[in-house]
């Protein structure tokens, strides 16, 4: 995989990695910054080149002991900043990747895209004269016009303000179904990644930590990098006893723990808990569990941090009319229905 060179140095960016794309899904590549996902992109789309594995489209290599130019792979782009030609109308922006074709299949081509899009009222408007969300329609209209048998999305809504990003986020999922085709999305963004993929690819250092839909990766993480990149998660530390992990929290039933059995007896692990796991209630000074040491603010809902007695620190989410203040003392019990991810305090990604 690439290696970026510098003026002392090459840093491998990817590595070892292995990922397949399923027919017509939505496959979004999600991590922090540097992690590696732009540059997988690109390996993709034949904008860098491996330094060793093998790139294969529809089964058919593209790069390794050869190498498929960009223009050649039947890929298709969405760019993070649109890159459409302001001097051209929307119309004319969405036919410029099909000029060899025959003009009644051109235009025809145009009109459709322009119709699924919900565009066709603005289709003579240039790029300038139209929203952030309506470029963005221009230019995904502009990627699909040759009917590519990948769409590649570079964080496709980083560009836009909120309210437009989370509209547009749907506006997008519903167009890619309807053309049926096939797409991967890069992002740094939790709540994008989960609300429109099929799957989630979850990347790390240049590898992936873990593929799965958005509830598996979501509930059930395999690694600790996981389970604290998505939703606030903090690990409660406990003990396994036959029947139950003792926490600081409550007792928690072995079978309310994701995989453990009495077989782990006596082991030290964590519990993964997230804001919406637990709930905190005012208790008289010196009473309770915890101890409030932040508090967020965030409209509908304020998030607590929550300091328990043996220094273990758990987020709480909490409706806005709820009255817990900084430094209350409380008391939190959790309050998940469901099972909970655990793993070994050693740190090993298995749980």
């Amino acid at each position: 995989m690439p290696c970026l060179a510098g003026p002392s140095r090459r840093v491998r960016v990817i590595r070892d990695l292995s990922l397949s794309v399923r027919d017509g899904e939505l496959l979004t590549l999600l991590g922090p910054s540097g992690c590696g996902k732009t540059t997988t992109l690109r390996l993709i789309a034949g904008l860098e080149r491996p330094d060793d594995g093998t790139v294969r489209l529809s089964g058919e290599p593209v790069s390794g002991r050869g190498f498929t130019a960009p223009e050649d792979r039947d890929v298709g782009v969405v760019f993070q900043e649109f890159a459409l030609f302001p001097h051209l109308s929307a119309r004319e922006n969405v036919a410029f990747g099909i000029d060899d074709w025959d003009e009644p299949d051109r235009s025809a081509r145009v009109e459709e895209l322009l119709d699924l899009v919900g565009l066709e009222a603005h289709a003579d408007k240039p790029p300038g004269d139209l929203s952030g969300g309506q470029q963005q329609r221009v230019a995904l209209a502009r990627s699909l016009a040759p009917e590519p048998s990948l769409l590649l999305l570079d964080e496709p809504f980083s560009s836009l303000d909120v309210d437009t990003r989370v509209r547009m986020r749907e506006e997008v999922r519903e167009i890619l179904t309807a053309a049926g085709v096939t797409a991967v999305s890069v992002t740094h963004d939790q709540e994008e990644a989960v609300s429109i993929s099929d799957r989630v690819a979850v990347m790390s250092g240049g590898r992936i930590e873990q593929v799965g839909t958005p509830e598996a990766v979501f509930q059930q993480p395999t690694s600790r990098f996981v389970a604290g990149f998505l939703g606030h998660a903090a690990f409660v530390s406990g003990e396994v006893r036959e029947s139950c992990v003792d926490t600081a929290l409550d007792a928690v039933p072995l079978e309310r723990v994701d995989g453990l059995t009495e077989a782990y007896s006596g082991s030290a692990i964590d519990l993964m808990v997230r804001p919406d796991d637990v709930r905190a209630t005012v208790a008289d000074r010196g009473a309770g569990n915890g101890e409030v040491i932040h508090r967020r603010y965030l409209g509908p809902t304020v998030l607590y941090r929550v300091q328990l007695a043996n220094g273990d620190v758990v987020g709480c989410m909490h409706n806005h009319a709820d009255r817990v203040s900084l430094g209350d003392h409380v008391h939190v019990r959790l309050a998940a229905d469901h099972d909970l991810a655990w793993f070994p305090q050693d740190g090993h990604p298995d749980g």
